[in-house]
């Protein structure tokens, strides 16, 4: 099946954000807000050097959506770390992975674009192997859950955000904003909590600053690129991540059941992608007469 640029791109970032909760869930005994406060300063820095050797202002000139990425960025951030460090990795990454619902349900308010019938029964069937995985683990308390939920919502405004910015900032202008709104929040709380790591944190720590990097170029390119009904489903591949990475990493297993709703999952990936680019093909492309025009 070919995969159009904004899904190439989304598929690298998914890959990277799973490797970074790997990282995250090594780390139990930090606070959530101390690993962002590392994963930020290192987000921040890379970013800001690599502006300027581009050349590229980093202040950008939509500040509003800038600030409102940034700050509904920095929300979901905290409520997801939070709740890795609470629930079992598979789990807490498929709660999560509710916000593609939510960026294309909110993106028919915010960035007006349309949502096919055909893809709202692709959305549905996802949803449902999200709740088959959730209703069968018994591990997870209704706060967590909730919190899991919360943190989803403020990412679909987040990646809405980022779709109203498509060719008014530069993607790394937009990543920059991300870990600059978050690193006084989480600044702000180690200075009365912190705790210092020891050993191999440090290399857990660096890691996460390194992976967030690129999986934030990547979906910032993928929102970007693509309508979000187009490309926000295939977050939803993240769950086969979890499953096996917290298999070798955590020794975590799952009812039989969280195996259908996985492939449930996937087929909606599927099927949404597959027909979003058909449609996105079957569109008119402007004449040269209707560009000049």
């Amino acid at each position: 099946m070919p995969l159009t640029r904004g899904a190439r791109y989304m598929l690298l970032s998914t890959l990277f954000f799973a490797l970074m909760n790997v990282c995250v869930k090594l780390l139990p005994h930090l606070p959530a807000l101390e690993i962002i406060l590392f994963r930020s300063a290192m987000s921040v820095v890379i970013s800001y050097v690599t502006l300027r050797v581009l050349r590229i202002r980093p202040w950008g000139t939509n500040h509003f959506f800038l600030i409102a990425r940034g700050t509904t960025g920095a929300l979901a951030l905290i409520l997801y770390f939070f709740t890795l460090q609470k629930m079992p990795l598979a789990t807490a990454v498929t709660v999560q992975y509710l916000a593609p619902i939510f960026t294309a349900v909110l993106g028919i308010f915010i960035v007006k674009e349309k949502v096919r019938p055909w893809q709202w029964l692709f959305f549905l069937l996802s949803f449902a192997g999200v709740l088959v995985v959730e209703g069968v683990d018994t591990r997870v308390d209704p706060l967590y859950l909730a919190v899991g939920v919360a943190s989803a919502i403020f990412s679909g405004f987040s990646y809405n955000s980022i779709r109203r910015l498509r060719g008014k900032e530069d993607p790394l202008v937009v990543v920059f904003y991300f870990p600059m709104v978050a690193l006084p929040i989480a600044g702000v709380y180690c200075l009365f909590h912190w705790v210092q790591p020891q050993g191999l944190d440090w290399l857990w720590l660096i890691l996460t600053g390194l992976l967030t990097q690129g999986a934030q170029v990547c979906m910032t390119k993928a929102y970007q690129a693509e309508k979000l009904s187009s490309v926000a489903n295939l977050n939803y591949i993240g769950i086969v991540y979890a499953l096996g990475l917290g298999l070798v990493f955590f020794n975590e297993t799952f009812h039989p059941a969280s195996y259908l709703g996985m492939a449930l999952v996937l087929a909606g990936v599927v099927l949404n992608t597959v027909y979003a680019a058909r449609a996105a093909k079957a569109l008119p492309h402007p004449t040269p007469e209707k560009v000049a025009a």
